[in-house]
């Protein structure tokens, strides 16, 4: 019997390139891990490395930070006290233009996943248009859910300044915001977004959780969660951020192929917000929106450039090399190992 496992250990390590040998090849095994909102389904995968077991096999002890949205998890690593985070892509682009780039190297979402919706005992809300001079829920100010409403904002002959916009979180405390009447629309995504449809508390304004709604609403398609950190921490340890996309990489594939009750098994029961069934449809609804392979396209890239140019000053100030703001260098290195 120990024999067997011992072979299928050996497989593993085999099948997947890492472990073993490539433990002690990282530069860095200690990290600390950024994220905003980790219970989100926005960034699922990073919990599933977590919890499958997948950071330490590829010999790294991973900290995970977790802040109340994406821009608190970016100020951390601008900060010093992050060394990589699962975050939003639209920060590569802007951080470029401030002057302070960052890299992403393994794309986790290839659809946002975020939904707009109208509070429904705000009164009735049913275009982009009636949220003038409204308060709307974001998961943190700077995070990819207020980008979204920028966004949709501008397309509509308004400007972010045209409203107000809250940070509520992406758990408990943003659906505890919606049925106190704290807000009037919401911004946000799943499990909270199902949560509040299945409860008929809102209605639905933009979904970007499917194909469809992603390209009505940006155009284009547009790459949502990645990993990413500095050019620095790439160059002093490619070995390090290597082992980190295998890890994602792996990640997705798994994910990719996994049945709804195989990823309910590997949550902790506080992520499905005290209702496993309405999360298993959470997640259904969901499983679209992540990259099966880690790849980035130009394309995704330059929609997202393109959104930031509507309301971002600083982006549009400055011409933008969408080539540094990601690499498929390593993520292409996996995938000839990992099947």
């Amino acid at each position: 019997m120990r024999m067997k496992s011992v072979i299928a250990a050996a497989a593993v390590v085999l099948a997947f390139g890492i472990g073993g040998a490539n433990a002690q090849q990282v530069e860095k095994k200690d990290l600390k891990l950024a994220v905003g909102g980790k219970p989100l389904l926005y960034y699922l995968p990073l919990t599933v490395a977590e919890r499958l077991g997948y950071f330490k096999e590829a010999g790294l002890n991973v900290e995970i930070n977790d802040f109340g949205g994406g821009a608190k998890s970016l100020q951390a690593l601008v900060g010093g006290s992050a060394d990589i985070v699962t975050g939003a892509f639209d920060h590569t682009v802007q951080m470029q233009a401030k002057g302070q780039p960052i890299t992403a190297v393994a794309l986790l979402g290839r659809y946002p996943g975020i939904v707009l919706a109208a509070v429904n005992k705000a009164g009735t809300i049913k275009s982009i248009k009636e949220l003038k001079g409204k308060k709307i829920g974001v998961t943190a100010p700077g995070s990819s859910t207020n980008f979204m409403v920028n966004y949709l904002l501008t397309q509509h002959g308004m400007t972010p300044e045209d409203v107000s916009f809250i940070g509520v979180g992406g758990g408990p405390s943003a659906v505890a915001a919606v049925k106190r009447g704290e807000i009037d629309a919401i911004a946000n995504l799943d499990p909270v977004i199902s949560q509040l449809e299945a409860d008929g508390d809102v209605t639905t304004i933009a979904d970007t959780r499917t194909e469809k709604g992603t390209l009505d609403t940006y155009g284009g398609p547009y790459p949502a969660a990645v990993l990413y950190t500095t050019p620095a921490f790439i160059k002093e340890n490619p070995k390090t951020t290597q082992a980190l996309v295998d890890v994602f990489v792996r990640t997705l594939k798994w994910l990719d192929q996994a049945k709804t009750e195989d990823v309910l098994k590997v949550l902790p029961p506080e992520y499905f917000l005290g209702n496993q069934t309405l999360y298993a449809q959470a997640f259904e609804h969901s499983k679209p929106t992540y990259s099966p392979d880690g790849r980035f396209s130009q394309e995704g890239a330059e929609a997202a450039y393109k959104v930031l140019k509507a309301f971002d000053k600083a982006v549009v100030a400055t011409d933008i090399d969408l080539s540094k703001t990601y690499t498929n260098a390593y993520v292409e290195d996996s995938l000839k190992r990992i099947k």
